[in-house]
Parts: structure tokens; C-alpha cells; sequence
């Protein structure tokens, strides 16, 4: 077995892994990533494409954010249409210049691989069989194989778990140290890129009589399509044409005329979920991102809250190599979870607010349509929307 040694292990080769391991690298602190799928994966993977302010200031920290000024489309605003209706959210006008920007996870993952290896800093995609040992002593390790059949066992100072819902950081805590909170919604969202022009150079969430639609970009020339589907329906039964079909139903009539359609890159259908672990910390091992937390897409708030965790472990490590204090450790889960709560909190009010559910007697529908017309008619409704969406401050 091949030995290691590094200051921080890095268990998963997304965006916060990456992001996490190109903070340190920039405050020169030793990190190795070990990650269980090939990096052509990883490169490949379709996942979110709103960010908020602070993530954009964060990528531009860590020395990564020049394509994404260059090629990413900034946003100022949002449309909610409904009940026949528009309202648009002023993003910097209700938020002091704030905004977001339209950039897609797979260019964010590109743009860190290529940092990381013009750094010629240490990666091991394709690991198998990786374990967690120690965590809770002042020398953890992981051991694992890699993509040569070798093993290899890697000591550290500190684990950062990066790895996702189903990774190995969080199945590493004992069930009686860990209490996890849920809630499971009762459909997922059909989604499809197509290489075709926005409907709209900004996003339009629609809530119909028939569901749920959302219309989205990655850039000028491709789009990003999302309608509500039922919890039990497998991507199978929807054809394009049924997709583009069922999204102009729910668009605004003047809206869906203006649909372009064309065949689908990739169509995959996302069960929405809730969930949280706490706490976020185990002795050594940090759990960041997705192996500790999930939020309903519709807030658009899961890469970013992945990125306030790295922020937030990033500069208490940097505190404990350089400043030989350790009160950002210390207090890594409880700052983190309270930005964890109030993101869940906003991403669970957006879903409720424009979602069709199945509730018999109507009393939900009716609430959800007086909550929308109140804040067609609240700029202080509107503001908390708008505060929420672009990112929330943190903590001093």
C-alpha cells in the first residue's frame, strides 16, 4: 500500500470540492482530492446554472472567475407569471445593485479542473473502496484504490467530505452522532436542454392549472426547459415533442408562442427533496455541500449553499494554518447551518408557492394564489424574495 501525506483530503471532485481545494492551494495549504468517478464524468455532469452574488465573488477569490465575467450572463431580474398575470423581481433595485448570473455548473466544474491542473496540484478520479479512518484523533486518513488497482492510504490533518448525498463522508458517521430532517415532495422536475434560443433573456417561473414551468438558459443559444411531473413518472414515457407540448400549456400564451424547439441534449427528471444532517462537523472530517444538505431547484440556492459551506471552511482553515486559531473550526456547523436553515426555508416557501399539489378540497390552492397576489402587491414581499434569491450576507 502506497503512503501518502497532505494537510487537507478532499473527499469529491464537484464544485465544492474544487472550489475548496483552489482556496487553499491560493493560501498555500496542501490538499489532495480523491474523487470516485473518471474526471470526463465529473467534466460532463449537468447541474445547476444560477448563481448568486456572493458565489460570484467567492470564484472571483479564488482566481477562477475570468470565462464566467467574459461568457456568463448576468441577470437582473426574474419573471413570476400566474393567474394571467406578470410580476417581475428587480433584483438590484430591491437589493442595493445586487445580482445574479446565468452560468452553468459544468462551465464552473471546467473552468476549477483546469486551475487545479495548471497548478499541478494531486486529484485521484476513478477511486474505489474509499474509506474514512480516525476522524475523531488528531490523525485521520482515507484509504482507497485507484484507478490503476492500487491502494493507496492518504494521511491528513482534516477531511473535507464533498462527496455528495451518497458518498462516503456522511456514511462514515455513526447513526446515534448524526440527526438528519427531511421532507420528500410529491414531484420531481422534467428537465431538457436543447441548443435553441431563450424564450427570454430572463427566467420565467410559471405556476398553471397544469403544473409547474420554469424557463431557463446556459447561454444565448441554449435553453433549459423544466415542467412539474408526478413523483412516479419515468423519463421514458416523454418524448420531446410531449415536453415541448406540455411546457407551452403552461407558459403564458405570448410567451409559448415564442418557444423555439429543437432535439434534446440531455433530459433527465430531479425528484425534489429537503434534507439536512447535523452537525456538520466530526472531529476532523467536514461534511460540505450535498453530503450534508439538499433544497427543492426551485430557489436555485443548492450550488450556492455548497459554496457558503466551502467559504466558510475555507477560511477556518486558513485561520487554524496561518492565524494558529481554531475558532472557525469550531464553529464551521453552527455557522454553516444557520445559512443551511434559512436557504431551506426560502427554497421550501418558493416550491410551495409555485407548485401545483395534490390536496384534496382546494385550501392550499387558495392560499397560494392570496400569497401570490400579496406580493404582487408587497415591495416588502418582494424585497425578501429578491434578498433571498441574489444570496443572503454572511455572517461577520
Amino acid at each position: 500500500m502506497a503512503t501518502l501525506r497532505t494537510q487537507v483530503a478532499i473527499i469529491g471532485a464537484g464544485p465544492s470540492g474544487l472550489l475548496l481545494g483552489q482556496l487553499l492551494h491560493r493560501h498555500g495549504i496542501d490538499n489532495v482530492i480523491v474523487e470516485r468517478s473518471a474526471a470526463e464524468h465529473v467534466a460532463a455532469r449537468i447541474r445547476a446554472g444560477v448563481i448568486e452574488q456572493t458565489t460570484i465573488e467567492l470564484l472571483d477569490e479564488a482566481g477562477v472567475g475570468a470565462r464566467m465575467h467574459r461568457e456568463g450572463l448576468p441577470h437582473e431580474g426574474f419573471d413570476l407569471a400566474f393567474l394571467g398575470r406578470h410580476l417581475r423581481i428587480d433584483l438590484p433595485g430591491l437589493t442595493d445593485g445586487k445580482h445574479v448570473m446565468v452560468y452553468g455548473q459544468t462551465e464552473i466544474t471546467r473552468d476549477l479542473m483546469e486551475a487545479r491542473q495548471a497548478a499541478g496540484l494531486p486529484s485521484f478520479y476513478s477511486a474505489a473502496n474509499v474509506s474514512l479512518h480516525d476522524i475523531d484523533g488528531n490523525a485521520p486518513s482515507l484509504r482507497f484504490t485507484d484507478a490503476e488497482g492500487r491502494a493507496q492510504e492518504l494521511h491528513c490533518d482534516f477531511i473535507a467530505g464533498c462527496d455528495g448525498y451518497h458518498g462516503a463522508s456522511r456514511a462514515s458517521i455513526q447513526a446515534d452522532r448524526l440527526r438528519s430532517f427531511e421532507r420528500l415532495y410529491p414531484f420531481g422536475w422534467l428537465g431538457i436542454l436543447a441548443d435553441v434560443a431563450p424564450v427570454s433573456h430572463e427566467l420565467i417561473y410559471a405556476n398553471s392549472e397544469r403544473g409547474f414551468a420554469l424557463a431557463s438558459m446556459r447561454s444565448s443559444t441554449r435553453s433549459r426547459y423544466y415542467v412539474q411531473v408526478g413523483a412516479e413518472e419515468k423519463v421514458e414515457q416523454w418524448s420531446d415533442a410531449a415536453f415541448w407540448d406540455e411546457l407551452r400549456r403552461r407558459l403564458p400564451p405570448e410567451t409559448a408562442a415564442k418557444v423555439q424547439t429543437g432535439p434534446s441534449i440531455e433530459k433527465s427528471i430531479a425528484p425534489l427533496r429537503s434534507f439536512v444532517a447535523e452537525p456538520m462537523r466530526f472531529g476532523r472530517l467536514f461534511l460540505a455541500g450535498d453530503a450534508a444538505h439538499i433544497v427543492p431547484p426551485t430557489g436555485a440556492k443548492g450550488l450556492n449553499l455548497a459554496a457558503s459551506d466551502v467559504r466558510y471552511l475555507s477560511r477556518a482553515l486558513v485561520e487554524h494554518y496561518r492565524e494558529r486559531s481554531d475558532v472557525g473550526i469550531d464553529r464551521y456547523s453552527e455557522r454553516c447551518l444557520r445559512r443551511v436553515w434559512k436557504a431551506e426555508r426560502f427554497s421550501w416557501w418558493f416550491t410551495s408557492l409555485m407548485h401545483r399539489f395534490p390536496e384534496p378540497g382546494g385550501f392550499g390552492q387558495r392560499i397560494q394564489e392570496a400569497e401570490l397576489s400579496y406580493l404582487e402587491g408587497s415591495v416588502a414581499a418582494q424585497t425578501a424574495l429578491a434578498e433571498n434569491y441574489v444570496g443572503l450576507p454572511f455572517e461577520a
